[in-house]
């Protein structure tokens, strides 16, 4: 999600930001689950996959939004 951007400064922004921090961990963890779903690895139904990409989603534009607003205040 962030492979364009500085190492460092998404580091930088998971110190200085908990909210941050805890939404970018909470996004992994569902895009794990949700890559183990498509490929067999995790029974799930449909209906629970389709919620929990949705989630994924809000999760990522979350995180693109305070990424932009808060990047900027670290430098």
């Amino acid at each position: 999600m962030f492979e364009n951007q500085s190492h460092e400064d998404l580091e930088a922004l998971m110190k200085a930001d908990t909210e941050f921090r805890r939404l970018y961990r909470h996004h992994q963890e569902l895009d794990s689950k949700v890559q183990d779903a498509e490929l067999g690895v995790l029974p799930m139904d449909d209906v629970t996959l389709a919620c929990m990409k949705k989630e994924k989603l809000q999760a990522k534009d979350r995180l693109l939004r305070m990424w932009g607003e808060r990047r900027t205040s670290l430098h």
